[in-house]
């Protein structure tokens, strides 16, 4: 198979041969009008549920995790960590056997590079717990971690803790050195306890920003404590409800571009009418202006974001080029997530992911060509 396009992060038009993997990438000796742009596929390394399907249920339908799976396609979306949230430990255990059996069964599984668990390890308080039904949280244990990872066969990548708590340390330890990735998030932890956590491995910082209390210290806080912390790498939901322009830029300039992630933190009505919905154990609302919150209050609950609508808002928003707004959806997490032949771009070696797309600077907006996984067409426009 071969494509031709403008590729984004070195503006050269190329062509590109490929099966499963990429095998060449040539220079095109002539340039050529009208090409599309072409970049690695998008990699959403927080989605909680997405088209109608709530990846925190261990009672979603494999056909409705397919559905959900096509849409993101559509949004150039090719590889996903499906995110089960805080709940009941039964729960929690189904949704992620639940989910590890349509990754072995369905033709779209493949694109579940692998789980996310944001939870249930994280601060009981109002603020930082977020949405996270209160009643389910609880402190580490090794032991329910070994019932994730039996549940889904493994496929548990990356889990969301808030250092706050005793013997989190040895609790990250042991994760990292299984190949997890730790992020802290939803948390009240102060510098010190922040610090140890990212001594101990911790590696990331889940939607950074949000979840927190609606006052803090202005000099000396933990969103302040992970921005400085270089070993961090910081996920941001750019959907301009989650974040203010100013935060979001400050956010960027602080931690760098190329220690920061797009993420959704999509939740099951994106993509969907406005109205009521059911994520994990609570009911959720989707309003007009795309604003997910827990039924009946103001609380956020989680995002609508489509990952290229989120790249948009990053350029027009957050005041940065097209190539590095790509580079947050495609290489940075990549590389924040462990995932394999992924973290390169465009070149010899990595997975066939594409994107074909077209760019208007003029109004800020993606249009999604084609979506190739492991060099198969899985969305073309009509």
């Amino acid at each position: 198979m071969e494509l031709i396009g403008v590729d984004v992060a070195s503006v050269r038009q190329v062509k590109v041969f490929f099966e499963r993997s990429i095998q060449l990438v040539d220079t095109l000796i002539h340039e050529t009008e009208g090409l599309p742009l072409l970049a690695p596929g998008w990699i959403d390394l927080q989605v909680n549920g997405f088209a109608g399907a709530d990846y925190c249920s261990p009672v979603t339908s494999h056909e409705q995790i397919a559905i959900s799976i096509r849409a993101q396609f559509a949004a150039g979306t090719t590889r996903l960590f499906p995110t089960v949230i805080t709940g009941p430990p039964e729960d929690m255990v189904g949704a992620l056997r639940n989910l590890a059996r349509a990754k072995g069964s369905l033709p779209e599984g493949r694109a579940m590079e692998g789980f996310h668990v944001e939870g249930p390890h994280i601060s009981p308080d109002d603020g930082p717990r977020g949405a996270h039904p209160r009643e389910w949280v609880r402190k580490p244990d090794i032991d329910e971690y070994r019932r994730w990872q039996d549940a889904a066969e493994g496929a548990v990548k990356l889990v969301t803790v808030s250092p706050e708590w005793p013997g989190i340390t040895a609790y990250i330890e042991a994760l990292v050195s299984e190949g997890v990735v730790v992020s802290i998030g939803h948390t009240k932890a102060n510098s010190e306890q922040i610090a140890a956590a990212s001594a101990a491995g911790a590696t990331m910082s889940t939607h950074l920003g949000n979840g927190a209390h609606a006052d803090i210290d202005h000099h000396s806080n933990y969103i302040l404590d992970q921005l400085a912390d270089d070993r961090l790498a910081a996920g941001f939901i750019a959907d301009g409800i989650h974040l203010s322009p100013s935060f979001l830029k400050v956010a960027l300039r602080s931690k760098g571009v190329e220690r920061s992630i797009l993420v959704t933190d999509a939740v099951i009505p994106a993509g969907c009418q406005p109205g009521l919905y059911r994520l994990g154990t609570q009911d959720v609302e989707l309003r007009d202006g795309n604003r997910v919150t827990l039924a009946g209050t103001d609380r956020l609950a989680g995002s609508a974001l489509r990952m290229d609508r989120g790249i948009e808002h990053l350029i027009q928003v957050g005041g940065i080029s097209l190539p590095w707004a790509i580079a947050m959806a495609t290489r940075n997490p990549a590389r924040a997530g462990r995932v394999s032949s992924r973290q390169r771009g465009i070149a010899v070696g990595d997975r066939a992911d594409f994107v074909e797309f077209q760019y208007d600077p003029e109004r800020n907006s993606l249009t999604i060509e084609r979506t190739w996984l492991d060099g198969e067409p899985v969305y073309t426009r009509t």
